[in-house]
């Protein structure tokens, strides 16, 4: 089994740039989606492979909303502070409410990772007490290629000796993860998240759940 990270496994399928963009009203920050995205994604990218393999998952996100404040035009260091804050408290709480059922399934199944990351996945993972679950983590960063390229699927699948039809993708976005894994040919669940109005699934038959515990009864 092959999971993403960011918006599947340390939250039930909201996205990083919906969870920061949501942090940011509470702060009363008012800015269009066509203003905030592009922004987003820019400071996104500036971080990839650009930061130590060893960072922290708050120094990570503290280093992702700072740069996107200053693209905002904001100036205000404690906002920046309060935002990485409220966002990793967060992320680790689900991170560590999900690894019970990680455990569980990693009894039955090879588990591996699969993300768009900076260069520090596996770092994070140990951090939140959750690497040692996984087989194999690929980290787009390192390996040169990103979602949705199926090649990342395929070498994550080699890496736990299976062909990718023989795996099975967990992820929360339809257009990286659900398009990426049905390109490399790997079965593929969906996580919409309990909030989504999209429950549509990439591909007939596949499974579609509204929280990464559906796997239980799915799976288990």
């Amino acid at each position: 089994m092959l999971f993403d990270f960011g918006g599947t496994l340390d939250a039930d399928g909201l996205p990083w740039k919906e969870r920061v963009a949501r942090l940011f009203r509470q702060e009363g920050l008012v800015v269009t989606v066509e203003r905030f995205d592009p922004l987003f994604y820019a400071a996104d990218d500036a971080l990839v492979g650009a930061v130590p393999p060893t960072l922290p998952l708050r120094e990570t996100v503290f280093r992702l909303v700072a740069g996107l404040a200053r693209s905002l035009g904001l100036r205000d260091d404690t906002m920046v502070d309060r935002v990485t804050t409220r966002f990793v408290e967060h992320a680790v709480e689900n991170l560590r409410g999900n690894r019970p059922l990680l455990w569980e399934l990693s009894r039955r199944y090879r588990l591996g990772l699969v993300a768009n990351f900076y260069g520090n996945l596996a770092a994070v993972c140990a951090e939140c007490g959750i690497r040692e679950l996984f087989g194999v983590i690929l980290d787009s960063a390192d390996v040169g290629c990103a979602k949705p390229d199926p090649k990342i699927f395929r070498i994550a699948a080699e890496a736990l000796g299976l062909a990718p039809a023989h795996a099975l993708f967990v992820g929360d976005s339809r257009p990286r993860d659900m398009a990426g894994a049905r390109a490399a040919g790997m079965p593929h669940v969906w996580l919409v998240g309990e909030t989504s109005s999209d429950g549509q699934p990439c591909c007939p038959g596949d499974a579609v759940i509204r929280s990464l515990k559906d796997l239980e009864e799915l799976l288990l």
